[in-house]
């Protein structure tokens, strides 16, 4: 599920270049030397951690992380506006990150 959001996500960078903006992934898959082939076929230009792997690895442990995917969305004051078990969907997706955009600038 993790993967299929990729898409996505290169669609998110590309559109929203020169905008307050960051992706950040975080990734536990085991063999470290294997995702760095995956990260350049996938053609994953925003930073991935590494997250020890381990789905109880480091960061996820931090974050209190239980299901995958797992996303936040932070506000341009660092406060977690929204956290998402699984995707909310693209078009809903987009439409919260757009109002943060908005709200930065």
């Amino acid at each position: 599920p993790c993967r299929a959001m990729y898409p996505h996500e290169r669609s998110l960078v590309k559109r929203l270049a020169g905008e307050p903006f960051a992706l950040l992934g975080i990734n536990s898959d085991r063999d470290r030397e294997k995702l760095k082939d995956v990260l350049k076929e996938e053609q994953i230009t925003w930073r991935s951690f590494w997250n020890g792997g381990s789905t109880r690895g480091p960061i996820s442990t931090a974050w209190n992380v239980r299901g995958w995917p797992t996303m936040y969305l932070i506000d341009h004051k660092g406060v977690i506006r929204h956290k998402f078990t699984g995707s909310p969907g693209g078009a809903t997706l987009d439409k919260l990150i757009d109002e943060l955009v908005a709200e930065a600038k």
